[in-house]
């Protein structure tokens, strides 16, 4: 599991970067992600990562009520980021937290599952952003590479939360790969 929790981390520090390069201005821009901004984009990311400690926790969502309602951004998204990251990553380094049974939307699923998915929606979200702000788009390779290889494992593309497929080379990077998978257009 130490190797799922650095690649977490990882991702982490590739969003972390983008979002500390976010330019003033730069919030009501698009991104590769159709119907959010750089600001909704974040809020996506916050969010996600808010929710992270009282789900690991074994809470449950149909219990949270407002809970989890309000502008995960507030009036500083980089410091709302800053401390749902401090805190969702603080969950996860907790013993056990990966083997510990998560209540998602979708069903229950072990820790590890819901940690392999949170780590692929940081480093694809940390890519749009990059392209949003026009800064680095490059991810670790070693993540965009372990990120492939378990999408497709899981047998994954496109579906509900992400576009079609867009076709690329086989011979093209992982980066590439992962992200065409996803229906982007890297």
């Amino acid at each position: 599991m130490s190797e799922l929790l650095d690649l977490h981390g990882q991702a982490m520090q590739e969003f972390d970067r983008r979002v500390h390069a976010v330019r003033p201005g730069q919030w009501p821009d698009p991104t590769p992600c159709i119907s959010w901004d750089v600001h909704d984009l974040v809020a996506h990311i916050v969010s996600e990562q808010i929710w992270v400690p009282y789900l690991v926790s074994g809470g449950r969502i149909e219990d949270a009520g407002d809970d989890f309602a309000a502008d995960p951004l507030g009036d500083d998204p980089v410091i709302a980021w800053e401390v749902a990251a401090r805190d969702a990553r603080a969950a996860w380094l907790r013993p056990g937290a990966t083997e510990r049974t998560v209540h998602l939307s979708f069903g229950d699923v072990p820790g590890a599952i819901y940690l392999w998915q949170m780590t692929f929606d940081l480093a694809v979200h940390a890519w749009d952003l990059g392209r949003g702000i026009g800064e680095d788009e490059t991810l670790d390779t070693r993540l965009s590479e372990t990120l492939l290889d378990w999408w497709q494992e899981q047998g994954m593309s496109g579906g509900p939360m992400f576009a079609d497929p867009v076709p690329v080379s086989d011979a093209a990077d992982a980066q590439t790969q992962l992200l065409a998978s996803t229906g982007r257009r890297p």
